[in-house]
Order: C-alpha cells, then structure tokens, then sequence
C-alpha cells in the first residue's frame, strides 16, 4: 500500500458501518451516496481488500471491516477532540467541553451544576455523555470524566470528591401494601429491583456485602440505574438508591439502614493533555465544587 489514504475516507468507512447503507451514511455525514461510494472503493482499492458485501438489505461488512472498526472509532475519536481543543483557544474561557458521567448523575445530579457552569461561563459549550466506560478519557471520547470509582490510569487528572452512601429505599405506597422489612432476612419476602448484567463493577460492590446476591435476587431488573430508581419511586419495590437522592424525595422511606450500606467514591477526571486548556479546567473546577456541594 504505497498511497496515502485521507480521513475522509475512513470517516465514511466509520458512517456505513455505523449508519447500514451508503444512502444511511450520506445522510449522517451531509455528504452524498456517490461520494460515500467512492471513498469506500478507494479505501478497499488501496487496502487491496473486500471491506463491504453489497445485499439487497444493505451493505453487511466482511470480517475485515469489523478489524478497522475500532481503530477507525478512535480515529474519529481524535479529529473530534482536536476540533474541541481547537475552538478552546481565543480571548476569554470559551470553545467546547465533552462531559461523561452515568445515568443517574447525568440525570438527577449534573443538570442544576451544568445551569450554573452556562451562567458563570457562557462562551463554553457543554457535550454530556452518558457512559460508565474506563476508556472514555483515554480513547479522547470525552475530555472529563465524574465516576463512582477511583481511577488507576497515570494519565488521567484526578480530584477525590468523597464516599457518596448507598441503601435500600422504598416508596410509601409500597410499604402500606407490605409488612416493612426489619431485618436482611426479611427481603427474601419483598419484591427487590436490581441488575440484570453482572459486570466488573458489580461484582466487586456485591463482594463487599454481608449476603451473597446475583441477579436472580431481584424480581425487577434492569441495567439502566435510572430506571432502577423510576421504578422505586413508582413503588414497584425496595430498590438501591444513593443516600442524597433519595432524601430529596419525601415519599421514600429507608430501609435496614442499621445493617445495609456501602460508599461509592467519587471523583472528577481530566486527561493530563488538557491541563492547559482553559475551558476544561474551568469547567472540571465547577464541577468538582458542584459534585463537593452534592455530596455534602
């Protein structure tokens, strides 16, 4: 393979296998079909291999398009935080951050910080995503990270905010129906909301607890946080439940607080690259007093 290849060419390889269809990827790009087409055909030429079979369906990629995928993910990855780092630059705190934090924060914590971040800095532009992944910040998917774990990467920029406490809750409504549990054992009796997948993290919470527990313990399950908590507080059942959130809802009721709790510790992160960009740390500066005040 001795010509160069262009980014464009890779970000329409990207655009199909993310979008299905030359006519999908088009759309998704602002470009055109026979463009998409001709960057795709360029792109196998010069690779010297097959990347897409054409079907009535769509274009299905071969087991060498699948081989590219990832690198060509973080080679978007990139361009996009080189353009963020671009607009950062200029008179005054100004350009775009990219945020990630889970569900629940993103949903029920972040959105009155966020509101004071647009007043105290209104040249910035705020990008929220919604993941639990380690690799966000190293992979340049976002540029700062608020995670209920303590991160180990040597390239990150990490601020300890504090133990967020975490414990059974119920809604009114639900303990009129049944007999308030007084005990762990009592649980067994009680519909519980839980996870359905068991990850990495899960796993190492769950070794911390005084009762073995899977998924099969619980009655309701679902892997999305947020709606473990909708369905708490719609009195489904007993359900997990960070301690602050909680309290904020008048109508939930805690559970077994003598004998059931854990911490997650929270921190805010920036990839050390970003260390001189004004707007990041300006922006990981008010979240961290945010997230400070939310955890009290």
């Amino acid at each position: 393979m001795n010509e160069k290849i262009g980014w464009d060419w890779y970000r329409s390889f990207l655009g199909v296998m993310q979008e299905g269809s030359l006519s999908g990827a088009a759309r998704a790009l602002g470009s055109t079909q026979p463009t998409i087409g001709r960057h795709i055909s360029e792109l196998e030429r010069a690779f010297d291999m097959t990347l897409f079979i054409r079907t009535q369906g769509g274009l299905m990629p071969t087991e060498a398009a699948n081989a590219l995928l990832l690198p060509a993910r973080e080679m978007a990855n990139v361009a996009a935080s080189m353009e963020r780092v671009a607009t950062c630059h200029g008179e005054g705190v100004q350009g775009t951050v990219r945020v990630t934090t889970s569900e629940v924060l993103a949903i029920e914590v972040l959105p009155d910080i966020l509101a004071q971040i647009a007043e105290t800095l209104p040249q910035v532009n705020i990008e929220l995503l919604l993941s639990d992944k380690v690799q966000d910040l190293l992979n340049r998917e976002a540029d700062i990270a608020i995670r209920l774990f303590r991160p180990t990467q040597t390239q990150l920029i990490a601020r300890r905010i504090g133990r967020i406490p975490v414990g059974f809750f119920a809604h009114k409504i639900y303990l009129e129906k049944y007999a308030t549990p007084t005990t762990l054992a009592d649980l067994e009796n009680h519909c519980l909301i839980g996870f359905d997948r068991l990850t990495d993290y899960i796993r190492n919470v769950t070794k911390t607890l005084p009762f073995p527990i899977d998924k099969h313990t619980f009655r309701f399950r679902t892997d999305s946080n947020v709606a473990q908590l909708a369905l708490t507080r719609a009195g489904v059942g007993i359900g997990l439940c960070q301690v602050g959130l909680a309290e904020q809802d008048d109508n939930l009721v805690r559970l077994l607080e003598e004998d059931f709790c854990f911490d997650m510790e929270s921190w805010v992160t920036m990839h050390e690259d970003l260390r001189k960009n004004a707007a990041c740390n300006a922006v990981f500066d008010q979240l961290v007093v945010g997230m400070q005040s939310y955890v009290g």
